[in-house]
């Protein structure tokens, strides 16, 4: 490998950000305005960097920050380096793979008392694939089948309360069939009448498995609050 695994890291992570961020149309900026929302800019980005590689590096201490923050700022000035880079390459690779294997295994004992304690929440209802519901509030009519197209508001979660997607964001509702979805909301939604909501968790296997999906990262139980509006006939 030429570069360091942390360099591809961040590129990954700046890819990820620019394929979730939809563009937006602005106004001409003056001079002093263009220079100081670039500068909010760069250190927005510097800031989700680094908030991304802390989900991937165990850092424990202030000098840990210095001389990871020092390498880069060296690398981004284009000095040379301070040490032999190809001596510290596989001790690199080997602290990434023993940090994913800790963070990891830190995730899912999390994650395994999240689901247990919600699971144990009254008016909590199990379904055959694992998905767990709870009912907000009760709704009028029929419920969908799993071939229904519906129309939903919903907001979703990671169980740190992590939001990482929302149709109220939006401003529109979200249709679909219910057999485009994760097999987590094609039997909860199943579960709901029109005006309806409920609070609705998937284990990991339910929604994206070991895919990572945006801000999701892979084997994460997911938290939707959902809202069903209409059955679409």
């Amino acid at each position: 490998m030429k570069k360091l695994w942390l360099v591809v890291l961040l590129t990954l992570s700046c890819t990820a950000l620019w394929a979730q961020t939809p563009a937006e149309k602005k106004a001409p900026a003056t001079p002093q305005q263009d220079t100081a929302e670039r500068n909010k800019m760069l250190y927005s980005l510097g800031f989700l960097l680094g908030d991304n590689l802390k989900t991937q590096l165990i850092l424990d201490n202030e000098d840990d920050y210095k001389a990871l923050s020092q390498g880069m700022r060296d690398s981004l000035l284009g000095k040379k380096s301070q040490t032999d880079l190809e001596k510290y390459k596989p001790q690199i690779i080997q602290k990434y793979q023993e940090d994913a294997k800790t963070i990891s295994a830190k995730r899912e004992a999390a994650q395994q008392e999240f689901l247990a304690n919600f699971q144990k929440e009254k008016g909590v209802k199990t379904l055959d694939n694992g998905a767990m519901i709870k009912l907000l509030r009760a709704g009028k009519g029929k419920t969908p089948k799993a071939d229904s197209t519906v129309k939903v508001h919903y907001t979703g979660k990671l169980i740190d309360g992590t939001k990482f997607d929302s149709s109220h964001d939006r401003n529109a509702p979200f249709q679909t069939k219910l057999t485009a979805v994760v097999p987590c909301w094609t039997k909860a939604i199943q579960q709901l009448k029109p005006g309806a909501s409920a609070t609705v968790v998937c284990p990991s296997d339910t929604a994206y498995g070991n895919r990572p999906v945006g801000q999701i990262p892979p084997n994460s139980a997911l938290v939707f609050d959902v809202e069903l509006l209409e059955i679409v006939e």
